[in-house]
């Protein structure tokens, strides 16, 4: 036997248990994310009714929905949305072409990371301390503001690193022509690094979603309808976790079909954000 058919043969066996141990991480990571469905599911599904969304929380001993606890989870994150994501923008396109060497430019992207990595509770307390303390009352505008802090790094970070993979060439033929500097960085940076940006918004609305520790000190609860974002609001995972610690049998069961509903919004939104860079990828090959 030659020395290149045993170095094949030893590459090939390097493969494939390289390829064995990768798909049985693959099946050991798609197991627990089929049992924890499964599982919410199963003890959800005698409340996954029309009744879940249109009725509202119920008192105990009665039967109700989420009506309400979806609006406010919605309406919260949303408002979050659209707070953080311009700043979250315009610090990264900072970031990324106007201080990419800076020591400024270094500093931000550490505060960022710290931001980035921080208890969401601690950002709640936060919240509270600056504006329900001093307002006097909880509110969902306070629930908003502590998600958007949650949601800022996340954009931060993905607009810096998606303006950094366009290529030099496109800037520099674009100021090559006369462009003054912001159209170069609205209608061609941006547009090149767009699905980047959609991908970090849509993954940070997948975090929020399911936060609950920053919205106890923030928003609190409301066990009625309430559209005014100025006063306690009602939240999925609020719900969730108060009806969760509850003695109630069917407050327990609208607790797993809320859970069940926040992990099926997660895993779509997560599908959408990947489905996005794959299409992105397809388009630059």
């Amino acid at each position: 036997m030659s020395m290149a058919q045993t170095l094949y043969r030893r590459r090939r066996a390097r493969n494939a248990v390289a390829l064995v141990l990768a798909s049985l991480a693959t099946g050991f990571g798609l197991f627990w994310l089929v049992w924890i469905l499964w599982t919410t599911l199963a003890h959800g599904i005698a409340a996954i009714t029309p009744s879940l969304f249109v009725e509202m929380t119920p008192p105990p001993g009665s039967e109700g929905g989420l009506a309400n606890a979806f609006f406010g989870s919605m309406a919260m994150s949303l408002l979050a949305i659209l707070m953080g994501t311009p700043v979250g923008i315009l610090a990264g396109t900072f970031l990324a072409e106007y201080s990419r060497r800076s020591w400024l430019g270094e500093t931000i992207r550490f505060v960022n990371d710290i931001l980035l990595s921080a208890p969401s509770i601690v950002l709640g307390l936060f919240v509270y301390t600056l504006v329900v303390k001093p307002s006097g009352h909880f509110s969902g505008y306070a629930g908003a503001i502590t998600l958007a802090f949650i949601v800022l790094p996340v954009v931060v970070r993905t607009t810096d690193e998606m303006l950094k993979l366009v290529p030099n060439q496109m800037r520099e033929a674009a100021l090559s022509l006369g462009i003054p500097q912001w159209k170069v960085t609205v209608q061609v940076l941006y547009r090149a690094a767009l699905p980047g940006i959609l991908t970090g918004v849509l993954l940070a609305l997948a975090r929020i979603s399911g936060e609950t520790a920053p919205l106890l000190f923030t928003a609190l609860n409301n066990q009625f309808w309430s559209h005014d974002m100025s006063g306690p609001m009602a939240s999925v995972p609020v719900v969730v976790f108060q009806y969760a610690m509850s003695p109630y049998e069917s407050w327990h069961t609208l607790a797993w079909a809320g859970a069940f509903m926040v992990t099926v919004f997660v895993l779509c939104t997560s599908l959408i954000a990947r489905a996005i860079i794959a299409r992105r990828k397809v388009s630059h090959d």
